[in-house]
C-alpha cells in the first residue's frame, strides 16, 4: 500500500493545494469591491515542496473539545501551515483595495487548468494500473 500511496502522493498533494488556492483566489475576486481588502495568494511551488517533505499523517486530526483550533483557523495560513502572502500591488486604488480583477481571473483560470491537468494525470495512472492488472 505504501507504494500505491507514493505513486499518487504528488498529484494528490497538488490537487489539495490547487483546491485551496482556488478558494484563496475566489476570496480575492469576491472582495474586489471591499475597501481596504488586501489580495492574498501563496507560493504554490514552495507549498507543494513543503507538503511532499512532510511525513503523511494517518488521518485528519479530530477536534475533541470545543476550544480546539479547526483546520485553517490560524489567520493568514492554510490548514497545512503554508503562509498566505499579500499580492504585490500593480495599480493602487483610492480605497486601499489591492485586488486587480484581471490578474485574479487570470490566476484563477490558470489554477483551474492545472487542477484539470492533475486530475488527468491521476486518471491516466489509474488506467495504466488497471490495464496492468487485467493483463
Amino acid at each position: 500500500m505504501n507504494q500505491l500511496d507514493a505513486l499518487f502522493a504528488f498529484n494528490t498533494q497538488a490537487l489539495t493545494l490547487r483546491a485551496e488556492r482556488s478558494q484563496v483566489l475566489a476570496s480575492n475576486i469576491v472582495n474586489s469591491d471591499t475597501p481596504g481588502y488586501q489580495a492574498r495568494d501563496f507560493d504554490f511551488a514552495a507549498a507543494l515542496k513543503q507538503a511532499m517533505e512532510q511525513p503523511q499523517a494517518d488521518g485528519p486530526l479530530a477536534a475533541t473539545a470545543a476550544r480546539h483550533l479547526q483546520p485553517g483557523a490560524v489567520a493568514g495560513r492554510l490548514p497545512d501551515g503554508t503562509p498566505l502572502l499579500y499580492r504585490t500591488v500593480s495599480q493602487p486604488s483610492a480605497d486601499g483595495n489591492t485586488v486587480d480583477l484581471d490578474v485574479e481571473r487570470a490566476q484563477f483560470s490558470d489554477n483551474a487548468v492545472h487542477f484539470e491537468a492533475n486530475l488527468t494525470f491521476i486518471s491516466s495512472q489509474i488506467k495504466t494500473m488497471l490495464a496492468a492488472l487485467q493483463g
